[in-house]
């Protein structure tokens, strides 16, 4: 991988591992980066940090059963966001 991303790899990796093969979001997020949004088959959902938008399509390239995906209606209704998950979000 040309950027370092290997510990955001291993995430990903055991995010498909739990949560079956799983679509990912590829967000820029300007100079911070990209964000690697995960949705799971099982819904959930998770996320990695890496330093480009390519870096991000990188990663999802090297983690088997991790697909491209857009925002789409598909994957909008896949992921499932539980009431935990609300409360996080909305912070304290």
């Amino acid at each position: 991988m040309a950027e370092k991303i290997e510990s955001q790899a291993a995430a990903a990796r055991k995010f498909v591992k739990a949560h079956g093969p799983s679509r990912a979001v590829v967000e820029n997020i300007g100079r911070a980066g990209a964000r690697v949004v995960l949705v799971g088959a099982d819904g959930a959902l998770g996320d990695v940090v890496v330093p480009s938008p390519e870096s991000g399509e990188a990663l999802v390239e090297a983690v088997e059963n991790l697909e491209l995906a857009q925002w789409v209606a598909e994957t909008v209704q896949a992921a499932k966001i539980g009431a935990e998950h609300r409360r996080r979000m909305a912070g304290l």
